[in-house]
């Protein structure tokens, strides 16, 4: 039976959710309320610190998108740090396997959750899923102020006085009536095409992939046993993965020409060649959804932070959505810069500083740009015809699954084991005493 989506809140999400807040001056400002901002609010709010949330679109439209997304481990563990697990696990699907192909080769690599003595090596969720469980955390939260729909105008960034106050935000609310804010700290939420970085003059670097997703859900007619399947076209990877009530969430990369006239085929038409290229391992399919073509962009800023202003999310860094890292990133971005900013003010330090801001850009940036190198590298290399690179490939399948090292540091990265870990985290005890074997049937040979 299918989950049915959380509902949306009491509160009406055209109305804005205040705590008044002496003289408008607040210890952050973010901008942008989606899962990754409000991430950062709750981190903050917990801690005591007052904060608003800028988000011009009304609530209903966060809860309403169908969007899906892999999560990590370390998001798991994060969510559970901070008392959300509880709520978001019984709504989502954990996935035990990872299935990695090679298009029509017939070896394939079964990743299992036992060789990282785990229960799971990740969890699908629903983004109104997500946000819903963060916006009732908010709601909890005094020091928090809501504040929606706004647009802000602009931020005009001035000399710290002696009660820092450097960022003055002025914003507009849905009845035309100006606000402003001041802060010693604004947080750029706002999404890739930042207003606030490309305000601030940060630069990016990166480019357009040549190819677009085609995002969908699926109903099937027999379970996926907690399985999430990608598998490597050269006109791109196609994902599945596991969601609650017999649903997959598809993610279907390929040149955007080909996108396009894939997403406005005819249902039966599209279902047809669906079931080419998905297989038959859960039967029969049924689109669940509308199809929803995206455009794919590998981009990191040049920097994270300066005096007054930090990035986080898609607002430092977009990666190609193989692998399902996207998210996650902005999620640790979330819980590192609220840890800094948390130690700063015990500390007593001014936590709008570029001091204290180069301490998040130095955790987050280094990590952040090895996921972009490694879901690049990935596309390119699999994305690809050329002979040469087609063995080359497959002999490191073969490798993935065979060498255990070689598979432990996969699963690490893919999983969000290594690297530095927020305190926030809590990682549930091993499940195994020792990693199992994998089992040679399930080698792939190149």
């Amino acid at each position: 039976m299918a989950i049915a989506p959380p509902p949306v809140p009491a509160v009406a999400p055209s109305a804005a959710r205040l705590t008044p807040i002496p003289d408008d001056r607040l210890d952050v400002v973010i901008v942008g309320g989606g899962i990754v901002g409000l991430t950062l609010a709750c981190s903050l709010g917990e801690a005591g610190l007052t904060v608003a949330v800028v988000e011009r679109q009304p609530l209903s439209q966060g809860l309403g998108n169908g969007r899906s997304y892999a999560l990590t481990l370390l998001t798991g563990d994060i969510f559970q740090g901070m008392g959300l697990w509880d709520e978001i696990r019984t709504q989502i699907t954990a996935f035990d396997t990872i299935q990695l192909s090679d298009g029509h080769y017939p070896g394939v690599v079964q990743l299992r959750a036992e060789h990282l003595r785990r229960s799971a090596l990740g969890y699908v969720g629903e983004h109104r899923v997500l946000l819903h469980a963060l916006w009732q955390r908010l709601q909890t939260l005094d020091t928090v102020t809501w504040l929606c729909p706004a647009q802000v105008l602009a931020v005009d960034y001035g000399p710290a006085s002696p009660a820092p106050a450097r960022a003055t935000v002025t914003l507009t609310h849905s009845d035309g009536s100006l606000h402003r804010l001041h802060t010693p700290l604004v947080v750029a939420a706002d999404g890739a095409r930042s207003p606030l970085r490309c305000g601030a003059g940060i630069g990016t670097k990166g480019w357009a992939y040549w190819q677009s997703c085609i995002g969908f859900t699926v109903r099937t007619e027999k379970p996926h046993n907690n399985t999430a399947y990608e598998r490597f076209w050269p006109s791109g990877p196609f994902a599945i993965l596991p969601l609650p009530g017999q649903r997959c969430q598809v993610v279907w990369t390929a040149p955007h020409d080909e996108a396009q006239r894939l997403a406005a085929l005819p249902e039966a038409e599209f279902t047809a060649l669906l079931m080419e290229r998905f297989g038959s391992p859960m039967g029969a399919v049924q689109l669940d959804s509308p199809r929803i073509v995206f455009p794919v962009q590998l981009m990191h800023s040049d920097r994270y932070s300066q005096e007054g202003l930090a990035l986080v999310g898609d607002a430092a860094h977009c990666c190609h959505p193989v692998g399902g890292q996207g998210m996650n990133l902005g999620i640790r971005d979330a819980v590192a810069l609220g840890e800094v900013v948390k130690t700063a003010q015990g500390r007593g330090e001014d936590w709008g500083s570029g001091a204290v801001l180069k301490r998040y850009e130095r955790w987050r940036r280094w990590e952040n740009w090895a996921i972009l190198a490694f879901t690049d590298g990935l596309d390119r290399c699999f994305s690809n015809g050329f002979w040469p690179l087609v063995w080359a490939r497959r002999l490191g399948l073969h490798t993935l699954q065979t060498v255990a090292p070689v598979r432990q540091m996969a699963l690490g990265l893919m999983t969000g084991q290594l690297g530095r870990k927020p305190s926030v985290a809590i990682a549930p005890p091993p499940v195994l005493p020792v990693p199992v074997i994998p089992d040679p049937g399930d080698h792939a040979s190149p």
